[in-house]
Formats: C-alpha cells, sequence, structure tokens
C-alpha cells in the first residue's frame, strides 16, 4: 500500500536566526518522510515561524497568520502551526485569540517539530507546546537551507544575558549558550563543501561566544579556526555587543583575506544618562572610545550599528547630542528604531514617555541625515575597484546585482552591475572585480572588470 506522504511549508519571519531555526525544522520534517513545498497553499501543514521582537514584527506575525488561518478556512491547507518568538512571549493569548491555529510551539521546541506534529495527532486537544529555551542546534542537526546557495548564516550560539530595559529577547530565547568551536567549524566546512562562499556568524551576541563554557573557549579562537578552512570566500561578523573586542581580535580581523573589515555593533544612543536607563552600561565617552579604537584597529572598517530614538525621557538636547554623533561618527551602515513599549521589559515602567509624533519626527531626522552621509560614502567608491559576490538578478527589476564585503546580506544595500547580459553574465556566488562607475544613497552602480 502506497503511504501518501504529507506536504509542508515554512513561512519564517523576523531575523537571520529565526531563519536558521526554519532551516532545522524543514530538515527535521524532511528527514521524518515530510516533503517539503514553497508555496503554502501547495501544502498540507504550514507553519509560521514568528519573531515577536517589536510591535511592528509583532504585527507583521499576526496577519501572516490571520492570512494563512484564510487559506486553511478556504480548505487549501489542512493544519496550521505557529513557532517562535511570538509563540513563546503569548502562548495563552495566541491560544485564546486564533481558533484557526491548530498548534504553538516555542523557540526550544525546535528538535521536537515532528515529534510534536505526531503527538498533536493523537492529542487534538492540546494547543501549546512552550517551554523554558534551552536547545541549540549544531553540526548534526539536519538543515534544509533556502536561496541564496553561496551565503549562509551560522548560528554560533543562542540567548543572551545582557538586562537591555528596552529588550524582550532573554526572556524568549533563554540564558546565553555556546557552541563548541568544533561544532561550529566543522558546519562551515559541511556548508563550504555544499558551494557555500560567504558565511555570515550570527548570535545575539556575538562578542559574548565562549563565555558560558568556561573552558576558553572565545570569538579569537572561533575565527582563527574558521579563517583556516579550506575553500572558504568571506567570514562576516554580525551582531557584536561593544564589549571584548580587544586588540587581539582586532588585529585578526585586520590581517585575514577571509574575515571582512565589517561590524554590527548596535550602540542604541550616545547620552549618558539614557544609556544608563537603558541598562547599556556604557557612557557616552565609552561608546567614542570604541568608535576610535576600531576605526584605528581595522583600517578601512565598514562599521554597522543600531540606534533607538524615543526612548522614555530622551529630551530635544539628548536627540541633538545623538544627531551630533552620527553627524561625526559617519557610520557606513545605520538602522533607527522607534521607541515602543514591549510589555514585561523594564522601560515599559520607565515615565515620561513621548508621542508618537515625536518619535516619527526623530526617526526621519536620524534617516534623512544617514542617506546624505551614505550618498557620500557612496560617492568617494566612485572609480575604485572592489571586490563583489554576485548575488544574481533582483526579483523585481531582474537586474544582475552583487555585495562587496561591505554590504551584509539582506540588511544592507548592493551594487547593481551594468553591461552585463545573457551568456556573459557570471553565474550567482561568484566572485570578481567591479569598477564602481555611480553611487546611490544606499547602493552603487558598477562594470564587470576582466583582467
Amino acid at each position: 500500500m502506497t503511504i501518501t506522504r504529507q506536504k509542508f511549508s515554512i513561512v519564517s519571519l523576523g531575523c537571520a536566526r529565526n531563519l536558521v531555526d526554519s532551516e532545522v525544522m524543514a530538515g527535521l520534517l524532511r528527514q521524518s518522510n515530510y516533503d517539503i513545498v514553497e508555496a503554502p497553499d501547495g501544502a498540507d501543514i504550514v507553519l509560521v515561524n514568528t519573531c515577536g521582537f517589536i510591535d511592528a514584527a509583532k504585527a507583521e506575525s499576526i496577519d501572516t497568520i490571520l492570512e494563512m488561518g484564510r487559506l486553511k478556512e478556504a480548505g487549501q491547507i489542512k493544519k496550521l502551526v505557529v513557532a517562535g518568538c511570538l509563540s513563546q512571549r503569548y502562548p495563552d493569548e495566541l491560544a485564546r485569540e486564533l481558533p484557526e491555529v491548530d498548534f504553538f510551539i516555542g523557540t526550544g521546541e525546535v528538535p521536537r517539530i515532528a515529534e510534536i506534529l505526531r503527538q498533536h495527532e493523537a492529542e487534538r486537544t492540546r494547543r501549546q507546546f512552550v517551554g523554558l529555551p534551552s536547545y541549540l542546534y549544531d553540526h548534526v542537526s539536519p538543515r534544509l537551507r533556502g536561496a541564496p546557495s553561496f551565503s549562509a548564516f551560522l548560528k554560533v550560539s543562542e540567548g543572551c544575558d545582557h538586562k537591555c530595559a528596552f529588550c524582550i529577547i532573554p526572556q524568549l530565547r533563554g540564558p546565553h549558550r555556546s557552541r563548541s568551536i568544533e561544532s561550529v567549524v566543522k558546519e562551515a566546512e559541511l556548508l563550504v563543501q555544499g558551494g557555500v562562499r560567504e558565511i555570515n556568524l550570527i548570535a545575539q551576541d556575538l562578542t559574548a561566544y565562549g563565555r558560558d563554557r568556561k573552558d576558553g573557549t572565545t570569538l579569537y579562537g572561533l575565527l582563527q579556526e574558521l579563517d583556516c578552512v579550506e575553500g572558504m570566500g568571506w567570514i562576516r561578523l554580525l551582531y557584536a555587543y561593544p564589549n571584548y573586542l580587544d586588540d587581539a581580535l582586532l588585529k585578526l580581523i585586520r590581517d585575514s583575506d577571509r574575515i571582512c573589515s565589517y561590524l554590527d555593533i548596535p550602540f542604541q544612543h550616545i547620552n549618558r544618562a539614557i544609556l544608563q536607563r537603558m541598562r547599556r552600561g556604557k557612557s557616552g565617552s565609552a561608546v567614542r572610545e570604541i568608535v576610535q579604537k576600531l576605526r584605528a584597529g581595522i583600517p578601512g572598517l565598514t562599521l554597522r550599528t543600531t540606534l533607538i530614538v524615543g526612548f522614555p525621557g530622551e529630551t530635544e538636547a539628548d536627540f541633538l547630542e545623538l544627531m551630533d554623533f552620527v553627524e561625526e561618527t559617519r557610520f557606513e551602515r545605520l538602522g533607527v528604531f522607534k521607541y515602543s513599549d514591549e510589555e514585561g521589559t523594564a522601560a515599559a515602567k520607565l515615565e515620561n514617555k513621548l508621542s508618537a509624533e515625536e518619535i516619527e519626527r526623530r526617526w526621519q531626522e536620524v534617516m534623512d541625515l544617514q542617506a546624505q552621509i551614505s550618498r557620500k560614502s557612496n560617492e568617494a567608491l566612485i572609480g575604485t575597484i572592489q571586490r563583489v559576490i554576485i548575488c544574481g538578478a533582483d526579483a523585481e527589476t531582474q537586474q544582475l546585482h552583487a555585495r562587496t564585503q561591505a554590504h551584509a546580506p539582506e540588511v544592507d544595500g548592493v551594487v547593481y552591475i551594468s553591461g552585463a547580459d545573457g551568456d556573459s553574465e557570471p553565474s550567482p556566488g561568484t566572485m570578481g572585480d567591479v569598477k564602481i562607475t555611480q553611487a546611490l544613497e544606499y547602493d552603487l552602480i558598477g562594470e564587470i572588470t576582466h583582467g
């Protein structure tokens, strides 16, 4: 007798860390004889892996769940599962308000996805599978990666021990816990053997990597090993915290041909009083010292940061100090969050909240300033030769584009390639040189050089 295999589709929302969880669940399900399909309306089971970090992310998650719920009501899918941070944060409320969802699983239940599906078949009344997060995937975890094939995120640790007043992540992801260097390197080797040329190291706090193991494991030691992986193209460091960036680590990044001269460090603010209320542990002067140290230690560094505007008690003078900081530092990459109260955080209990209109104004002013800075930075690259990795055709314009070491996937701009078409167009994952011919606010335009 032929047994029909169920089809499964995953809709992954939020950050790259969430994407890795989705890829691991996809691998586990394929290993358990489910067929993975891309389109939700062609699946028997749809899993929405949600983000619950800030209001905008929660709204996107709820909208996606409701959209999948309509597909279920129309008979286009049979079962709807909700996973990830939103399930971890609001299991009771979601189960009460979203009867169209068959069940909810938390962030720590990733390795049990196939088991939970079987359990729910036998025990349909149970709709919540949410516990304390302690899960940490490793190199033996099956992982079914999507596009692009040449670039991968590699999660080196999970959870966070910081107590930032505005952040809910420690409650959603649990305490910080690191993989072994051996496990991370083995996964990197497997990824490279599978055609990956660019590995992006991710964690809630990359610079905290290894400290919890208490066996001498450090980010420096990990990078030393990864730098020797044969066939590796680029190694990129994302989501660092402004601690533990010592001289030895900076020298290793500077001297390596594989480790990108790129750091993503969320400074959040520059005003001393605001940083104290945020529980960030660094004064404004210390932040400036770190920036100077990084610029001096890694010539040509691309520095990305994120800031928060409208934090409770942020005065106009505090905001102007932040604007001055952006002007003087001239970050190559900058993202700005609009503060919003998040249940369960210390910041939500603070007084002197700003209006949504005022927060929007401040956000727009920082973004306008950064657009000017970014354009000038890009204009300085006109006429230079830049090493790039080809990404393929843009989904909307069908124009060939690429990224330099200074462009992280998904969050930064790209280099649009002119003059390449037909048989001469290089395939995705190819690395080559491009001469920059034009500069936009966040993107570049260039031509492939030969010889």
